[in-house]
């Protein structure tokens, strides 16, 4: 089957050069319609279906960025390679950043322009078909449960995590909020004996004293004047299953020797109540704090700490472990895709190392809640760096380019800054950090060898 030439409009305030690439395209195998205003090149692409929109960024009637940007508020799909004769690195990748697909600078073969928009094309084809493989590629268990590791410390907890579940022993799960310890409790469950039983999480942080008894163990009619009627504990609720108890750093003092009674005796007594219940339990606890700060202050038993640290689990943040986050990614957009019925979202290589090279001091929690915001807000079917947008900053406050200005730093101090930040965040690893810093090895080589050497330049701390 004969496949359909590509079809682009060319925009250029120069009629010279647009009857130059109209003329010439063709022998290229590519169909082009020209134009020199670029006002009447945005009601064509109102109008028509162009596989690809070439236009110039230095224009009289708009800039091509400001086209650009014109072009995706009516056409949010429509894929645009902006050309100059003002090439620069800075213009480049504002061009980028706008959303266009790629930057050529003036003066360029017409093959050279013939291969970007061949690229451009076929990257776009690529895309979709990643999209589609990526939609199949995530396992059942990683779809079932949110959790995905590619990284040798997640790896190594997830071993953890599957051998301790054929266990009855308590699990401790440690590590900052966020990190997906509820997720891994839920996996411990489903691959435990006790499965088809219930599964049972309490907040151990929203139990004031007053109450953690009664939501702990229950309580019998008449306990109380508002206890009309008999009210089963978590306990009692997850008999045979399996009870999380999330931020258990946070139970209050005075109910924690009662806790440790019921786990050494498998048994719960609920206020008001004059015999005691079975309560067969496997014991899953979870924790953001060091508990063992906690018992130096005095505010968690020793006693009870030993009896929940049985088997302990921890979960590294997430901006020490990159390589997970193009998994995560991958496998939050299958789930909006299936919420939506609209088919699977897809994300582009510059967006990918964005959020690669964020912080995320929420964890997990915070990026699936970058993704979600965006695809919501998205008005293309490939998420981009625009997409990600971080909120505005509170009323008076500049920006961290503004922060910089005044305290004279130059360009230099930013770039330098920025590659060893990057390169902390990766761990050091250079050919990750290089992808995010969109530089090739050797270059990122040289400038972490710089850093690393010091010098009289480098004042970096």
């Amino acid at each position: 089957m004969t496949m359909a030439r590509p079809k682009v409009l060319v925009i250029d305030d120069d009629p010279g050069v647009v009857s130059w690439l109209v003329d010439s395209l063709p022998d290229e195998g590519i169909d082009a319609v020209g134009e020199t205003s670029a006002l009447h090149a945005l009601e064509l692409v109102q109008a028509g279906s162009f596989d690809l929109v070439v236009s110039d960024v230095e224009m009289p009637e708009l800039r091509g960025i400001d086209l650009l940007h014109r072009i995706q508020s009516v056409r949010s799909q429509q894929m645009v390679l902006l050309i100059t004769a003002f090439g620069s690195i800075d213009t480049a990748v504002e061009a980028v950043r706008a959303g266009a697909v790629d930057f050529l600078a003036k003066p360029f073969p017409i093959e050279a322009l013939a291969l970007a928009i061949r690229r451009a094309l076929r990257e776009r084809q690529l895309r979709r078909e990643i999209v589609r493989l990526r939609a199949s590629s995530s396992s059942s268990d990683e779809v079932a449960t949110g959790i995905v590791a590619r990284s040798k410390a997640m790896l190594q907890a997830l071993d953890l995590t599957t051998r301790a579940a054929r266990s009855h022993l308590p699990v401790l799960l440690t590590g900052e909020s966020g990190v997906g310890k509820g997720a891994l409790a839920r996996l411990i469950h489903a691959r435990s004996d006790r499965a088809a039983s219930h599964f049972v999480q309490i907040n151990c942080a929203a139990l004031p004293s007053g109450i953690a008894e009664a939501e702990l163990f229950g309580v019998r009619r008449g306990a109380f004047t508002d206890a009309r009627e008999d009210r089963p504990g978590v306990f009692e609720q997850a008999h045979q299953g399996t009870l999380f108890l999330d931020e258990v750093g946070e139970l209050p003092l005075d109910i924690q020797p009662k806790l440790l009674q019921a786990l050494e005796s498998n048994r719960v007594r609920p206020v008001g109540g004059t015999t005691e219940l079975p309560a067969d339990v496997r014991i899953v606890a979870a924790t953001n704090v060091e508990l063992e700060s906690e018992i130096r202050e005095r505010r968690f038993r020793a006693d009870l700490y030993h009896r929940l640290n049985v088997v302990r689990i921890h979960i590294p943040p997430l901006r020490t472990r990159v390589e997970d986050i193009e998994p995560l990614v991958d496998l939050v957009l299958q789930r909006i895709g299936e919420r939506s019925g609209g088919g699977p979202i897809g994300i582009s290589v510059q967006a990918l190392r964005w959020l690669e090279g964020r912080p995320w001091p929420g964890n997990v929690r915070e990026l699936v809640n970058a993704i979600e915001r965006a695809a919501a807000l998205t008005e293309h079917e490939v998420l981009t760096v625009g997409d990600f947008e971080v909120a505005p900053r509170p009323a008076g406050a500049g920006s961290f380019l503004d922060d910089a200005a005044r305290g004279e730093l130059t360009l230099a101090d930013l770039e330098r800054a920025y590659v060893k930040h990057v390169l902390g965040l990766t761990a050091g690893h250079k050919a990750r950090a290089a992808g995010i810093l969109g530089l090739d090895r050797r270059t990122l080589y040289r400038k972490a060898a710089e850093l690393e050497a010091g010098g009289p330049e480098d004042d970096l701390k």
